[in-house]
């Protein structure tokens, strides 16, 4: 039967979390921002000097010149679309690859068809292929993805919680209850892309992350996702997590009147992004001690 591999860098170390970049979150930062500049070897250099181990939407070659992971991503409507790509992606040396699937108006059937013909193609090249819960896809609601789980045990994930989280208010109704009910969503997610919203806005500035209950949520998610990974994580496994902030012209960081009432972005994705990364490593931390009880 065919399976969707874990990310492996091929040694015999203990399975880890690997804190990469998604490259997203420096496309068009604000003059004040943080953020390294200059050419792309240059930002990639201050990107590994940061802290990161990798980066999806990087450049391939330098992030291998440079010793940095490189994932990638793409999009498939239909049947037939994702071996080329996936042979292409595994040839190239991409570590993993995110997906988007479908536009969320497919019948159960051919969401069956495209999620298996996926699980085909990963495990056919060898290369991790993983589902992104996001909207305006297959993934687009927590039901239909639940019930995925069921039909084939054998799919996997990048988790986008901010997607549900704010798309669905999973706060209205009992968020720990909806938590319990996607479990098997969240033991099948093999990949992370950061994004923190609030029940009104899929991405806001958090902050120092502290005293914010929103936080807390996705700490939560994070942390069974990593649970979910560790259950059957083999040596040299990781799971790689990917602050992805993106910027206000596509309506995801928020613009906030400056004192001279012209807009502003709320924060520095830059600098959230490394917040984010310290969350997710107390989040890690948390999932080995649970699973070491």
């Amino acid at each position: 039967m065919s399976k969707v591999p874990n990310t492996n860098d091929g040694s015999n170390s203990k399975p880890y979390l690997r804190t990469d970049l998604n490259m997203g979150t420096l496309g068009s930062l604000p003059e004040w921002s943080t953020a390294p500049t200059g050419s792309d070897e240059e930002i990639l250099k201050a990107v590994k000097a940061a802290g990161y181990q990798g980066t999806q939407g990087g450049n391939l070659e330098l992030c291998q010149k440079l010793g940095l992971g490189c994932t990638t991503g793409g999009r498939v409507n239909g049947v037939g679309e994702i071996d080329a790509m996936a042979e292409t992606w595994a040839n190239d040396g991409y570590d993993a690859a995110t997906l988007h699937v479908g536009w969320g108006m497919e019948e159960p059937e051919q969401i069956l068809a495209i999620v298996t013909d996926i699980i085909e193609a990963s495990s056919k090249h060898n290369i991790g292929l993983y589902i992104e819960t996001h909207r305006a896809t297959i993934t687009q609601d927590m039901w239909r993805t639940v019930w995925l789980t069921r039909e084939i045990p054998d799919v996997r994930f990048n988790g986008d919680f901010s997607h549900w989280y704010t798309g669905l208010e999973m706060v209205y109704g009992g968020f720990e209850e909806k938590l319990e009910f996607i479990a098997p969503v969240l033991d099948r997610v093999r990949f992370l892309h950061g994004r923190i919203g609030n029940p009104g806005s899929i991405q806001v500035d958090i902050g120092d992350g502290s005293n914010r209950s929103y936080v807390d949520h996705f700490k939560a998610f994070w942390t069974k996702c990593f649970k979910g990974f560790l259950k059957d994580a083999q040596p040299g496994d990781y799971i790689s997590f990917n602050p992805e902030l993106l910027e206000s012209s596509i309506y995801y960081a928020r613009n906030i009147p400056d004192a001279d009432g012209n807009p502003r972005e709320e924060g520095d994705r830059w600098e959230q992004a490394l917040i984010y990364t310290e969350i997710a490593k107390e989040c890690f931390a948390v999932a080995e001690l649970e699973m070491a009880k």
